[in-house]
């Protein structure tokens, strides 16, 4: 089967999103806590979230056009901040939900039953019931001229994780925390690890490594 792009702009725009959507592969899934200056958090899943850099520790979000009211954009950019939560096999039910479109007055924390949890000073609110989550500070909003999408850069401010998630080498063991990722729109999955390989060089043998970063014997 072959589909042109011009089988595309034919389609019906609800079918397009999920075939497009579907094409990128398996995406995170992460939940986005915010809290407005006057105090109203907000919570909004998102699969666009990626690694931008390391030193500085940096990840890109993608937003759609705001042509409708971006809660959690408007709130990142009011304030500066926002939390990164990663959706577990326990939660990605109620993660889902938060795609709703409630309210300015409603919080989604409580709207899907999940719980907001605030770490010392910092004021935007992590999900309680998230196992892997990441306090942001914005750093640069950019609009795409193409599509009117926004692409927000922000850096690692404070990350929280299980202690058993954490390798010695710096793996960050996902399966093990129970974090699942997300296919198209609506399609979510747990994970089957294949193996750690080592690092790649050329006219070397690649070995299988363990969870903890070592070679595995033969």
């Amino acid at each position: 089967m072959k589909l042109t792009s011009q089988d595309l702009a034919q389609m019906e725009k609800r079918y397009r999103a999920k075939l497009i959507n579907s094409l990128s592969g398996f995406k995170s899934a992460n939940l986005i806590g915010t809290r407005s200056k006057s105090g109203q958090s907000n919570l909004s899943i998102v699969s666009s979230v990626t690694h931008l850099g390391s030193d500085p520790a940096l990840l890109l979000t993608v937003f759609r056009p705001d042509s409708v009211d971006r809660h959690t954009l408007e709130y990142i950019q009011e304030t500066k901040i926002y939390t990164l939560n990663h959706i577990n096999s326990s939660i990605f039910e109620a993660a889902h939900q938060t795609s709703a479109r409630y309210e300015r007055d409603q919080s989604e924390f409580e709207m899907v039953g999940l719980n907001e949890e605030y770490s010392g000073n910092f004021s935007a609110p992590f999900v309680k019931e998230s196992h892997i989550k990441m306090a942001m500070d914005l750093k640069e909003v950019h609009k795409l001229e193409i599509n009117g999408c926004v692409m927000i850069y922000g850096e690692i401010r404070e990350i929280i994780l299980p202690e058993s998630s954490l390798q010695n080498d710096g793996f960050v063991d996902l399966e093990g925390a129970k974090t699942v990722c997300v296919s198209s729109l609506d399609s979510y999955h747990e994970t089957k690890r294949l193996s750690r390989l080592s690092y790649a060089k050329p006219n070397l043998d690649l070995k299988h490594l363990n969870l903890k970063g070592e070679v595995l014997e033969p």
